[in-house]
């Protein structure tokens, strides 16, 4: 079940912090509880993203994004992620999260996240997410211009290469 009652913690824990630009940093701390572990007793890898929600949704809410969105009767959805586990995670852990948003192109926002514990990284993630209308995708540049931010700053070579690297991947996958 989704952790409904975190999110509305973490988002009444967030709402009085100042506005971020599109491209500021969000930064939150969270706990691997008990219903976080896998029979592996560590934190379950279906729960890292939930955990990644957690931490990005109040980013989307502090830049405004949530806003804007919400008053055209849009949404936003994520259309891709790639995860790096580099740490175990066990019960009780505190974890830190940095989450922000790395730029945008002409069909998605591009957002990295990372949580760490006691200064070392855990886990890191990139993120795609596209804002969605009835009539479809809504190019970024128009949602970055409600939000008064400027033009997208280069994306990091790497996430270049990811998306270059995904654009090969077959659609529909073969049965």
């Amino acid at each position: 079940m989704y952790p409904y009652f975190r999110l509305f913690m973490e988002m009444r824990r967030t709402r009085d912090l100042a506005p971020l630009p599109v491209l500021g940093t969000h930064r939150s701390s969270h706990r691997c509880l008990p219903w976080d572990l896998d029979p592996w007793r560590e934190l379950n890898n279906g729960r890292t993203l939930t955990l990644f929600d957690l931490g990005r949704l109040p980013l989307i809410h502090r830049t405004g994004m949530a806003r804007a969105c919400a008053a055209r009767g849009w949404g936003l959805t994520v259309a891709g992620s790639s995860l790096r586990y580099r740490r175990r995670i066990v019960l009780m852990d505190r974890l830190d999260m940095v989450s922000r948003c790395l730029g945008w192109d002409e069909r998605f926002f591009y957002i990295e996240q990372s949580l760490w514990r006691k200064g070392d990284c855990t886990s890191h993630m990139l993120l795609r997410a596209a804002v969605t209308s009835p009539a479809g995708i809504v190019p970024p540049a128009e949602v970055a211009a409600l939000l008064e931010a400027d033009e997208s700053p280069p994306l990091p070579d790497w996430v270049t290469a990811w998306i270059e690297a995904d654009a090969t991947r077959p659609w529909p996958p073969s049965h």
